[in-house]
């Protein structure tokens, strides 16, 4: 007797159709045709199942805050961060808590389960920390929501921006975040990768930088996080977010660069909306894309996700929690439209950022914990290219999420009354 059933389902790899048995919110049987009994069955009829999205670079503490107290007018990085700094001493606990359940709302309807959030810690009074230490509680249930203790203004730059990051981390905050090149000089930037990693290393935590986030090719801070994640022994926890000034860098830099990054175990996050939005902007034409070299490094084996980054806020005033958006986008910026290539687009939304965020139980095996998604779409690819209806949203094993099938209703002559966006083959 199984809790769920889902019938016939199409599995990212290829495999299928295949049906997935549910028992005690684990994933219990996976079989061409489980004649046991089930409380629910789900028919996926030959579409997509694959494990949740997962969002490994975004700020939830800025989330929905489109317009306060003002709109970005420029649309630049740094006008985003002058206004975030106009906003936090208007920042109440209870609208950040707000915002931030109002967005958890949207991820579970769009099937991101699991979400890295970076939470500005420059503000002494620590507000946004409280508020996200609430809301990963109140949400934990049905979303994990792993926070990032983030120094916005540069943990040496701002005054006491040290101090509250260990406070934040007191407080219970998962990961060790920093910005080096907003320091004041390369040589602070390098000076703060140092002391965060060792402060990383000594309280055994994970490392998420904003590293290199401009077009100056000698922005080159990520060197030294993958020099301190070697030499501190933490590979496999260091992750370098945006890395967009290795868009600008020469070939042959980044060709020693590159095997640098590989050898320290540093994973990398693009964040392709917010990176070609941001970046490029003192270019006329031709005009640099920004993000970063992601095809090379997954050809080196350095582990690359996607991130959506900012969602109505001050950097980036549209957006959804929608990460099959995120991979539409950042597989054209890359252009990698070969099946390979949009395959680990895929995976740098689901398989990939669960791995970088030490999320064990997520995966398609027997064992794991029953969180899967049901897509209007065959495969991954067509998933990406129609960004596909989540027909169900799973949680251990319990439905948390419905949207209706997408159809057109037509009013042709001589056509059908309706029509599939899939292509049949």
């Amino acid at each position: 007797m199984f809790d769920l059933i889902i019938k016939q389902a199409m599995l990212p790899d290829g495999r299928g159709p295949l049906d997935i048995g549910v028992r005690a919110g684990r994933i219990a049987a996976i079989e061409p045709q489980l004649t046991a009994d089930a409380a629910e069955v789900l028919d996926a009829r030959g579409q997509l199942v694959s494990t949740p999205f997962v969002d490994a670079h975004f700020h939830m503490d800025s989330t929905l805050s489109y317009g306060l107290p003002r709109v970005n007018q420029s649309g630049t990085l740094l006008e985003g961060i002058a206004l975030w700094g106009e906003l936090k001493p208007m920042l109440t606990q209870e609208a950040l808590v707000e915002r931030a359940l109002a967005y958890c709302d949207w991820a579970v309807g769009r099937g991101l389960l699991a979400i890295r959030s970076h939470v500005d810690v420059c503000d002494p009074r620590l507000l946004a920390v409280e508020a996200l230490l609430h809301v990963r509680e109140q949400v934990k249930p049905y979303l994990d929501l792993q926070l990032v203790a983030f120094p916005q203004d540069g943990v040496l730059r701002a005054p006491g921006a040290l101090d509250n990051l260990k406070r934040a981390l007191d407080m219970g905050v998962d990961v060790v975040g920093g910005i080096p090149h907003f320091e004041r000089t390369m040589q602070d930037g390098a000076e703060s990768v140092r002391i965060l990693c060792e402060l990383a290393a000594e309280r055994g935590l994970r490392v998420d930088m904003h590293c290199d986030e401009s077009d100056d090719p000698l922005s080159r801070h990520i060197e030294s996080l993958a020099y301190q994640s070697q030499r501190l022994g933490l590979q496999g926890r260091v992750t370098g977010s945006h890395l967009t000034s290795m868009h600008s860098m020469d070939n042959y830099y980044v060709s020693k660069l590159i095997p640098l990054i590989r050898e320290a175990g540093v994973a990398a996050i693009a964040n392709p909306l917010i990176n070609i939005t941001l970046q490029g902007r003192h270019d006329s034409y031709p005009k640099r894309r920004g993000m970063t070299r992601v095809p090379e490094l997954l050809a080196a084996g350095v582990p690359v996700a996607f991130g959506h980054d900012c969602v109505m806020d001050p950097w980036y005033s549209l957006g959804g929690g929608d990460m099959l958006e995120v991979a539409h986008m950042g597989l054209h910026v890359a252009q990698m439209t070969g099946r390979e290539g949009m395959l680990a687009a895929f995976d740098a939304v689901t398989r990939t950022p669960a791995a970088i965020l030490g999320l064990d139980d997520v995966g398609l095996e027997v064992g794991k914990r029953a969180d899967l998604v049901l897509l209007q779409a065959g495969d991954p690819v067509e998933a990406i290219r129609l960004r596909a209806a989540r027909l169900a949203v799973i949680r251990a094993g319990r439905i948390i999420a419905r949207t209706a099938p997408v159809q057109a209703e037509l009013a042709l002559p001589g056509r059908p009354a309706s029509v599939d966006f899939r292509l049949r083959r």
